[in-house]
């Protein structure tokens, strides 16, 4: 189901990619039921590769089996942004309780 990115220099998002893991070696063990290659991206990688993802399917161009291909691995990617987010209040949380 390969197909052919308009710029080669784009990575795939729905072959997934090398990136480079977070800061927090802790962060891929927070995400068990995520693959790992999506488990390991920073947030701004996974926002990212999602924001291409949902470029690919409001174009349409793309048929069904790859359409599904592309939501599941939005979906992940959608979690594991949710996965900082919620990670990032927490901290932030912390911070403001202990200053209290």
């Amino acid at each position: 189901m390969s197909t052919t990115p308009e710029d080669p220099a784009t990575d795939d998002p729905a072959e997934g990619s090398p990136v480079t893991a977070p800061a927090d070696d802790d962060a891929a063990d927070s995400a068990p039921d995520l693959p790992e290659d999506v488990a390991a991206l920073s947030y701004e990688a996974a926002r990212d590769q999602l924001v291409e993802v949902v470029r690919r399917l409001e174009s349409g161009q793309g048929g069904l089996e790859e359409s599904i291909a592309l939501w599941e691995r939005g979906e992940m990617l959608a979690r594991r942004c949710q996965q900082w987010l919620d990670g990032a209040r927490q901290k932030l949380d912390e911070a403001v309780q202990a200053r209290r």
